[in-house]
């Protein structure tokens, strides 16, 4: 079956539902992170273990939709108004949450996001457009693998990063660099020409009906872009206002993460020590608040750089 038959079939329905769970899954990853954030869980709770992996199970999703998306709506023939206002859309999108994190969190702000990559990610996809599956396919394995084989301090800044071979990336809230996330966008686009050259999906627009029931998560999935945009401004103003009303203690908070990271190394006794040397001295320079909330310049970061030296060595259990 080809792509222009696909149209023809209008959407298909379990695409949508989803990207509707995709986007649910981000809003409960997200709202974790902003619970983080404001100092309800620990430092570094949501980039850890199960929550780590999670965030790049929804990362991968997002992007293997992206180029199924792609060969559906241009595998015949780009049609490039849709695809120029939709590029469009998601590069000021980007832009946007650029502009929010860079005034909110100037030390770890989005410079290179997941709609950054999309939106550059959906050009680089045009030429691999017409290609066999196959042959998609094994590009997606090469940009993962290039990725995984090669690094360089030649790209760790801002400027280059984004590319993905920093051998030490910047900090940033939300990192997903060409390589190896270019990836799945192709993982899709192959699974969508498959599916295509395989007459699936004809088979799949037949099954429109058994999804209906699920109509609020295909609703939502088709709306991703501003669901997206919305949903982290609306989840912070939550928890912002339950911070007012009731203020987390983030002073615990810091104090157990601390323990956890300094007892891989160092006995109990001493980790007791260190961390109420740290936290004394950081709540007496007003920068543990700052620090908790990911909001240090870089003359900031280096005052806190020199307390934990401080205190690893005056530190007496």
């Amino acid at each position: 079956m080809t792509t222009s038959q696909n149209r023809a079939i209008g959407r298909i329905e379990c695409l949508d539902v989803a990207r509707g769970c995709a986007l649910i899954a981000m809003l409960v990853y997200h709202f974790t992170w902003d619970l983080e954030f404001f100092g309800y869980l620990p430092p570094g709770y949501a980039q850890v273990g199960g929550w780590k992996l999670f965030a790049r199970a929804i990362a991968s999703s997002f992007l293997i939709l992206v180029g199924v998306g792609l060969v559906l709506a241009h595998g015949e023939g780009i049609r490039w108004p849709s695809f120029r206002k939709r590029c469009l859309q998601i590069a000021a999108g980007a832009a946007a949450i650029t502009a929010a994190t860079l005034a909110f969190t100037p030390q770890g702000f989005v410079f290179f996001g997941i709609l950054h990559l999309i939106a550059l990610g959906s050009l680089l996809a045009l030429a691999f457009l017409r290609l066999p599956f196959w042959l998609t396919a094994a590009s997606a394995a090469l940009v993962i693998a290039v990725s995984f084989a090669f690094t360089t301090p030649w790209t760790d800044s801002r400027w280059l990063a984004w590319i993905g071979f920093s051998e030490h990336p910047p900090l940033s809230n939300d990192f997903v660099p060409l390589f190896p996330w270019f990836g799945p966008i192709l993982i899709g686009m192959a699974i969508a020409q498959a599916f295509a050259r395989f007459g699936i999906w004809k088979k799949l627009g037949g099954l429109n009906g058994v999804f209906r029931p699920l109509w609020p998560l295909s609703t939502l999935g088709r709306h991703s872009l501003l669901f997206y945009l919305l949903h982290q401004p609306i989840s912070i103003g939550v928890v912002a206002a339950a911070a007012f009303i009731a203020p987390p203690d983030q002073t615990a908070a810091f104090q157990q993460s601390c323990r956890q990271t300094c007892e891989r190394d160092r006995d109990a006794s001493f980790c007791v020590a260190y961390c109420g040397c740290v936290q004394k001295k950081l709540e007496e320079a007003e920068l543990l608040d700052r620090l908790l909330r990911s909001q240090l310049t870089e003359v900031e970061t280096g005052r806190v750089s020199e307390t934990v030296n401080y205190c690893s060595f005056n530190a007496q259990p």
